[in-house]
């Protein structure tokens, strides 16, 4: 991906993160996802008149402890706006969201960045509420109408907006990836962007290198990392394509046709007096006392890049494998409880890097699913490395493994279905003299000057033992047999 010619980026990125709460932000209503439309709402999170909003103090904690991980400055004490507009899964009028005095100011995300490390600043993590959801019905049957789900009103929010110090899209990849590490491993969302938990909407300006901020647009509810990129990409090339034919930029905000690959317009760019800001007069202002603070930042987890460093720095790890094993919170506590288990730290590495995740993207799982099974999947480490299965059979058992609600130790299984592996030469010369006479032309190859063909025979070797031959034993006597 690249810049326009001559001109540089300008990107800052709004991220709506949903918090990991059971019940709403000022009401009782189940947050949950996938249940029936319009089944999970009340007068309070509808708006209607009369009903009076209640804070939910986990989500207030939580959009604090978001604020400390990303190194914010939190107010001593904050208070809730009404953000007044007009859309249809905005069954107020208005959302609850803060304006002049928000929680969390002034914070950074260091990320990796393709030219390296940088530093992306915090304007600001606001608490919020979320509004509804549209469903677009296709198919003529539908007489071209739209649906309203607001399940998902009064949904608690944090909007984490940062700085502009990004220039091209990869950086606002890395740093949408690093940002969303962070809140898995402070445990604030799940972060499931299939489920709409995060979402993201990309400002978007270009200018001559040096030059003021030239007039920015707004592509709005971007699903995934990817669209983020090429929709960044996209209106870079298209702000150039007006400005060199001597046209001018409009302030608006855009959507993303990921079919097309292109942005549309949805409306003008509101700024903030179009919003009709005012104090929310049914909520008072907030406290976060120091106290408060210290007890939640006292709690905070090791956050994934100073794990990585760790990982580096005490374990030996190269770069590269911490940085995989960090990336997700589950992975980095798979590969610690294999280690607990007594592998070594670069074996527990290549298990989880080399087999497990090989495993979890061919069926589309996560990482969770092994944690129940670890200390079955360290025994299959431990046999492969003792030598006493073969790689073929250590694939097996971790299928086994994964697949099976059984109890049994490896061990027990190993022995009962005869898997150790076979290093005896006089258990193996028989079935690799046997593999040579019934393979003519592999033999013929192998005698005529090419020396690749003996590991044909291994593999005849082990598919006669059924993947138990220790390859390197059957290997000398294929030799030995061959002359």
């Amino acid at each position: 991906m690249s810049a326009p010619a001559g001109w540089e980026m300008v990107i800052g990125l709004e991220v709506h993160c949903q918090l990991k709460t059971r019940t709403k932000l000022f009401c009782a209503c189940p947050n949950r996802y996938g249940a029936d439309p319009n089944t999970l709402v009340c007068p309070v999170c509808l708006g209607l008149p009369g009903a009076l909003p209640v804070l939910n103090r986990t989500a207030f904690e939580l959009a604090i402890r978001t604020g400390l991980a990303l190194g914010c400055e939190v107010a001593a004490e904050t208070k809730f706006d009404r953000k007044n507009y007009f859309y249809p899964d905005l069954s107020k009028g208005y959302q609850i969201s803060q304006f002049d005095r928000p929680l969390n100011r002034r914070g950074a995300l260091a990320i990796d960045a393709p030219g390296g490390k940088m530093t992306v600043g915090i304007t600001r993590a606001h608490l919020e509420e979320d509004a509804g959801k549209l469903i677009h019905a296709d198919g003529e049957e539908a007489g071209g109408f739209s649906f309203v789900d607001f399940n998902r009103c009064g949904v608690p929010l944090v909007e984490i907006v940062s700085e502009p110090d990004m220039r091209t899209p990869e950086e606002a990849y890395a740093y949408l990836m690093a940002l969303k590490s962070l809140l898995e491993y402070v445990e604030v969302s799940d972060c499931d962007m299939e489920k709409g938990s995060l979402r993201c909407d990309a400002n978007i300006s270009i200018r001559r290198p040096g030059a003021p901020f030239g007039t920015r647009t707004e592509i709005k509810n971007l699903n995934s990392f990817k669209a983020v990129a090429k929709a960044i990409e996209h209106e870079a090339h298209r702000h150039a394509g007006i400005l060199e034919a001597g046209g001018r930029i409009e302030q608006m905000t855009l959507t993303w046709d990921a079919v097309a690959e292109k942005t549309l317009p949805l409306r003008s760019k509101e700024d903030a007096h179009d919003y009709r800001y005012f104090p929310e007069p049914d909520l008072v202002p907030v406290t976060a006392p120091a106290d408060l603070q210290d007890r939640i930042r006292a709690a905070l987890p090791e956050p994934p890049a100073a794990r990585r460093e760790r990982y580096v720095r005490e374990l030996g790890l190269p770069p590269y494998d911490a940085g995989v094993l960090t990336a997700d919170k589950a992975v980095a506590e798979l590969f610690d409880r294999l280690r607990a288990e007594g592998l070594p730290p670069k074996v527990a590495s290549n298990w989880v890097m080399s087999r497990l995740l090989a495993v979890l993207n061919d069926r589309k799982l996560g990482p969770a699913i092994f944690l129940p099974k670890v200390t079955r999947i360290a025994d299959i480490a431990k046999a492969l490395e003792a030598k006493t299965i073969t790689n073929q059979v250590a694939g097996e058992l971790l299928a086994w493994v994964l697949d099976s609600v059984e109890t049994e130790t490896v061990a027990a299984r190993i022995a009962s279905l005869g898997l150790a592996q076979v290093s005896d030469a006089g258990a193996l010369e028989a079935i690799v003299r046997e593999v040579v006479a019934r393979n003519p032309k592999i033999v013929a190859d192998y005698r005529g000057g090419k020396p690749s063909a003996v590991q044909a025979l291994v593999g005849q070797v082990m598919k006669d033992t059924k993947g138990k031959a220790n390859a390197t034993v059957a290997r000398e006597l294929l030799l030995k047999v061959l002359g």
